[in-house]
């Protein structure tokens, strides 16, 4: 009896994950369903993402999404985002993919799946273009304001030998908005973004000092997306080949994407 008993547990405990394995639907055939995908981006880091005039967003980020929307016949739903919240978005099923200049690391590998690279960005340390700045040991006594939970603050946080001074702040608004106040000397962050503090305060004009790491920018899903990272893949594949992509980044950056990536 007890054998019979253990065995029907076992039966019942195997059916209940089949059916909960069956359970979990497909990321894309979720999305296409719905005919909506919700796209965590963040709007406070241009010419990445922002707000227009008319408060409604624009950017590279914001046009690429718009363009992979339009092209799979879905609409919007925008998830605000920092670059702190970008990942767990994803993990907590808040958002279906991440379109918010995501620098593909291994760590980050780690915890998410990846598309194909769609974009790059410059990571450099940048200061006000007076700064006697040339290389790493002029940045000694120097405080490094860098946005928490981005590749920047995992890179500095790492060189514990070049004993790095870092004041984290919660997004890139934050950090901008620093720089331009003249809390900051140096930020760490893209090169777009160095640039633009000057476009925002002309006294105070900052430029790329010392380069940190290039990196490829993909679009993040959560893991276990497959088919999703194929579609994803197909799609950025074809426009950069038909230079849609690199348009788009060329009219927020002011540069093309990198030769090697335009297809």
């Amino acid at each position: 009896m007890m054998k019979t008993t253990l065995m029907a547990a076992v039966a019942a405990a195997c059916m209940t994950m089949m059916a909960s394995g069956a359970a979990r639907a497909d990321l894309l055939d979720d999305v296409m369903k719905a005919k909506k995908i919700r796209i965590a981006t963040d709007m406070a880091i241009p010419p990445s993402g922002m707000m227009d005039s008319s408060m409604k967003p624009t950017g590279s980020d914001v046009e690429t999404a718009q363009l992979l929307a339009k092209d799979w016949g879905l609409e919007i739903e925008w998830i605000q985002t920092t670059g702190a919240t970008r990942i767990p978005n994803v993990q907590t099923n808040k958002a279906d993919i991440i379109v918010s200049t995501l620098s593909v690391t291994p760590e980050r590998a780690k915890v998410i799946d990846f598309s194909k690279p769609y974009a790059a960005l410059q990571s450099v340390v940048g200061c006000l273009k007076s700064a006697s700045v040339k290389d790493w040991a002029d940045l000694k006594d120097k405080t490094i304001a860098v946005s928490r939970g981005t590749t920047q603050d995992t890179e500095l946080s790492n060189m514990k030998d070049r004993n790095l001074k870092l004041a984290r702040f919660d997004d890139d608004a934050t950090m901008v908005t620093a720089a331009v106040s003249g809390q900051a000397d140096c930020v760490a962050s893209s090169a777009t973004i160095v640039n633009q503090i000057g476009v925002k305060n002309p006294g105070r004009v900052f430029e790329p000092k010392v380069p940190i790491r290039n990196f490829d920018l993909a679009i993040g899903v959560r893991q276990g997306e497959p088919k999703m990272i194929e579609k994803l893949n197909e799609w950025i594949s074809a426009n950069l080949k038909n230079g849609k992509l690199n348009e788009i980044y060329k009219k927020f950056h002011g540069s093309e994407l990198p030769p090697e990536m335009r297809g």
